[in-house]
């Protein structure tokens, strides 16, 4: 018999059904396949735009973060050699600050020398900011911020803060130092949260007015990021 005329028994051993019939009922049902992958992926697609517009910003501080932290797990039970000794976070508008003042007491003081890592001067030419951000604060042993209004007003320095302070978080060592230039209102801080928690949990230091302070003030803070420079 021809394909056509083929029968086939059914499971209560009485009927027949033809088996072109019978085989036209178990066939792929392409159309549904086509339906359902394209339903998965336009779910997927709205997924990803709604969390690019609404959380875009946080994902590479979030990768850089979670990138550090793995590199301080490698470190653990090794002997961690840092690049430089402090980090220096501070706004542009302040340069001039750091050029004429910082540099002189800290980095040309010694010995120990301290390796100062500025952005304007350290950060790897072509690299992207955020990573150069990143890398710096993880290859240096302290972090410096120099707050100041220009620096509340900075995204890149509120950026520097916060992965600083993540690190913080993670180590439990005592790595971040600020530093006011200025007295900062309490209205001013109130409005950076991450800043004025920070400002009530940790001693902080203050830029003397007074000439005959500077000696000391730098005296007492280069003892300090000079402390364990032998690692």
């Amino acid at each position: 018999p021809s394909i056509k005329e083929l029968q086939c028994l059914t499971d209560n051993g009485i009927d027949h059904l033809n088996f072109v019939d019978y085989s036209k009922n178990c066939s792929f049902d392409v159309e549904f396949v086509f339906f359902a992958s394209t339903s998965a992926f336009l779910c997927i697609f709205i997924i990803v735009v709604l969390s690019f517009t609404f959380a875009g910003q946080y994902i590479a501080p979030i990768y850089h973060i979670a990138s550090g932290w793995f590199r301080e797990a490698l470190h653990v039970n090794s002997k961690h050699q840092y690049r430089y000794d402090v980090f220096v976070s501070y706004s542009s508008k302040d340069e001039h600050w750091v050029i004429e003042e910082l540099l002189p007491n800290l980095e040309r003081r010694g010995p120990p020398f301290l390796r100062l890592c500025l952005h304007s001067r350290d950060f790897q030419l072509g690299q992207d900011i955020v990573e150069n951000i990143t890398d710096s604060i993880y290859a240096s042993r302290r972090t410096l911020c120099l707050v100041s209004r220009n620096y509340l007003s900075s995204n890149w320095c509120s950026l520097e803060m916060q992965l600083a302070t993540y690190r913080l978080q993670v180590e439990h060592k005592d790595i971040l130092i600020m530093l006011f230039l200025e007295v900062i209102p309490s209205r001013l801080l109130s409005s950076h949260h991450r800043l004025a928690r920070l400002v009530k949990k940790r001693t902080y230091l203050n830029w003397p007015q007074d000439l005959e302070m500077h000696e000391a003030f730098w005296d007492r803070l280069w003892c300090k990021l000079s402390s364990n420079t032998t690692n």
